[in-house]
């Protein structure tokens, strides 16, 4: 059966592959962003009502993350209005061992709309289309938490997850949390894209301090300074969330993607070769 979709951060990184596959299954689909007509912002709550105008079903990803001040009034706002427009369910994109994130995701768990909520492990598109990239294309990657163990998850895996949850009434009620296969450290990370695209890249451990200060003098903006601060402070630095699931084989019946089979796709883009042409 057709339904109306709102996909929020239709242009980002998973947010563009659900609409992508959405829009292959036929479906309507609105993409929130401020770009767009009607638009959508999270920072002026006047767009969310025409957004959601029209609209059954929502997918919700907030930026920078569900962690950074402010989100956790945001999502209360959102949800409120969803329940006016008489939104029949929402998918609630979080982050995985993120208790500021588990803060918002109460909210739509006691919102009375049907749900489902997926906690995603990091992105192995964070190497290849975020904040990574730069660091691998100038050869060097300095990182704290350098033996932090994290099972990478990939975009397209999450992606495929929640058209599931998002179109089947199955998964109402439910939270998966997404990770990839197995463990990687910084450094293993590091070599496995530089072998893939033979190039020289080093890797340095570097204090959480000291990586702050490089951010700042890069101009980086200061809620991303902060994000990343909490990320590998409190998400990276707790062993706790060393965990790997199975969530994506018990939602899509297959296994998901290892984080070599991305890096092979991702080199063979010529992504990772940018900085060696003169």
């Amino acid at each position: 059966m057709k339904a109306n979709y709102l996909v929020l951060g239709g242009k980002g990184k998973t947010g563009r592959k659900v609409v992508e596959r959405l829009a292959q299954l036929n479906q309507n689909v609105r993409i929130g962003s401020r770009s767009e007509t009607p638009s959508f912002d999270w920072e002026n709550a006047k767009t969310w009502a025409d957004a959601l105008e029209g609209m059954d079903r929502v997918y919700i990803t907030f930026q920078p993350d569900l962690a950074v001040p402010g989100a956790l009034e945001a999502i209360e706002g959102f949800v409120k209005v969803a329940k006016q427009k008489q939104i029949k369910k929402v998918v609630l994109l979080s982050g995985k061992g993120e208790r500021e994130a588990e803060l918002c995701e109460q909210v739509v768990i006691n919102s009375g709309i049907d749900h489902t909520i997926v906690r995603a492990s990091w992105f192995n598109q964070n190497f290849s289309e975020s904040f990574f990239l730069d660091p691998i294309l100038a050869g060097q990657v300095a990182l704290p938490q350098a033996e932090a163990k994290v099972p990478y998850v990939d975009t397209n895996d999450i992606a495929d997850v929640v058209v599931e949850v998002l179109m089947n009434d199955n998964h109402n009620g439910r939270i998966y949390e997404l990770t990839g296969p197995r463990f990687l450290t910084f450094p293993e990370v590091v070599n496995e894209i530089a072998q893939a695209s033979g190039r020289d890249i080093t890797f340095m451990p570097i204090s959480l301090p000291a990586y702050t200060k490089m951010m700042e003098d890069f101009g980086v903006p200061s809620d991303y300074v902060w994000l990343i601060n909490y990320l590998f402070s409190e998400v990276l630095g707790n062993k706790a969330n060393e965990v790997i699931t199975h969530d994506i084989e018990k939602v899509l019946g297959r296994k998901p993607k290892d984080f070599s089979e991305y890096v092979a796709e991702t080199a063979a883009t010529g992504i990772w070769n940018q900085a060696v042409e003169v």
